[in-house]
């Protein structure tokens, strides 16, 4: 084992990365070649891996996947690759030769992969949202920020034309200064049962232990967690809201300048013991900026089957709503904006000789390969941009726990005021043997 890695041990569960990272933006040559690893190899990894290997200077060293099906996938597909079952094993014997990493993995392992990537000194591509809990994407944010890491979230639809224009038209004030705007998923990433009884045989070759990584320990299930179905869980996923809000709330985060919310109130059900609830609707309140009127700014999120009111779809003019986008209302006008879809523009006669402008789109992924050369511009997803907005959402998940109360957040302390049980969810303590130095 080499000087720099001498001090990373592997202590049964327990993580012990210390903290190395590297102290300047971009120090790699542009005539360099980029070792990447990746922590995941199939699903949505295997999509951002794919993405990031297409950039000319990336070199796919290794890859971590927990799956022993998945595995054989990732071995036939990334030839040259070492694919590990234990991402902290790939991290002890790769870390000293990698530049950078992407972790798109379920939501409950972003925080401590991700941080323990980082603190190797590794430039981090972080899948949506940027981690499980509150707390974690803050640190995670203020950690790259610090140590002067790129750091790229996987909202790649920020970078695409249709979202680019969307926030350009805002900016522009074709509509007029911002008075409310409400976003929307007829996603329904939930369970209204409690979690079976039973327990399942655990397949060969998967570390289920390691699969729950830092949350709470629980039976295996064949088919309730792993692949497909965590998104649904509390411990492991962030329901509907986390899945799709980052990317549908990101064009108005955006457009809108926002950052941390005043306030938080969901008027939808709230989830059960185990599992996330259905049609979510969640109002926030946002404080004014540039591009708003008034002194404040509400902010509405609906999924499932919770609809927009009549007044708001009556401005769209007998349009029909997509399954998934906002509606930005101006002082001037009203913009729809569909996931994903080129912006329309309300009153029709009022636009009738309006031209959109359409703003070039940029690869997600190769941006934040670009940053790390220096032959680009900090990725426009950084954590410093995309953290706030996975705060923003998370809290809202936060907010369907506690139903028709008006939740009032402290950004400055991570702390809902007067209510120290919803406080109590901002954060979490990591399972023994899985805390990472900063985290849990």
């Amino acid at each position: 084992m080499n000087t720099r890695r001498k001090h990373l041990k592997i202590l049964g569960g327990s993580i012990a990365f210390p903290y190395l990272a590297k102290s300047s933006w971009a120090q790699s040559s542009p005539n360099q070649t980029l070792n990447h690893a990746s922590f995941g190899g199939a699903g949505m990894a295997g999509s951002d891996l794919g993405q990031i290997k297409s950039h000319p200077k990336i070199r796919v060293r290794a890859i971590a996947e927990i799956d022993p099906v998945r595995r054989k996938q990732c071995e036939q597909r990334f030839k040259d690759a070492k694919v590990y079952a234990d991402w902290r094993e790939m991290l002890d014997r790769e870390g000293e030769n990698l530049d950078c990493v992407n972790v798109s993995t379920p939501d409950h392992m972003h925080a401590c992969m991700g941080m323990s990537a980082m603190q190797m000194g590794l430039h981090l591509y972080g899948q949506k949202p940027l981690t499980h809990d509150v707390a974690e994407s803050r640190i995670l944010a203020e950690y790259a920020k610090k140590n002067r890491l790129i750091s790229q979230m996987g909202i790649q639809i920020h970078s695409s034309k249709q979202y680019r224009t969307a926030v350009q038209l805002v900016h522009d004030g074709v509509i007029g200064k911002i008075k409310e705007a409400h976003s929307f998923s007829g996603k329904r990433w939930g369970d209204s049962n409690p979690k079976p009884s039973e327990e399942d045989p655990i397949p060969a070759g998967l570390d289920w232990d390691a699969w729950i990584g830092p949350a709470p320990y629980t039976k295996y299930l064949k088919g309730y967690y792993h692949p497909s179905q965590w998104r649904k869980r509390l411990d492991y996923g962030t329901g509907t809201f986390g899945d799709m809000g980052c990317h549908i709330y990101d064009p108005t985060f955006k457009a809108l300048g926002l950052t941390y919310p005043i306030s938080l109130r969901s008027e939808g059900p709230k989830p059960n013991q185990d599992n996330w609830g259905f049609d979510a609707k969640i109002h926030y309140l946002f404080p004014s900026t540039p591009y708003s009127k008034g002194d404040s700014l509400p902010v509405t999120w609906y999924d499932g089957s919770a609809k927009l009111p009549q007044e708001v779809i009556s401005l769209l003019e007998g349009n029909k709503l997509p399954g998934q986008g906002s509606v930005i209302i101006g002082t001037k006008g009203t913009m729809l904006l569909p996931h994903v879809g080129m912006p329309s523009l309300f009153p029709k006669k009022d636009f009738s000789e309006f031209k959109i402008k359409e703003v070039d789109g940029s690869n997600h992924w190769h941006e934040f390969v670009d940053a790390i050369l220096g032959e680009g511009p900090m990725p426009s997803a950084n954590f410093s941009y995309s953290g706030p907005l996975s705060e923003t959402v998370l809290l809202g998940g936060i907010a369907t726990r506690f139903p028709k109360e008006t939740l009032v957040w402290d950004s400055a302390n991570l702390s809902f005021k007067g209510n120290p049980k919803a406080t109590s969810l901002v954060s979490k303590s990591y399972r023994k043997g899985w805390e990472v130095k900063g985290l849990g």
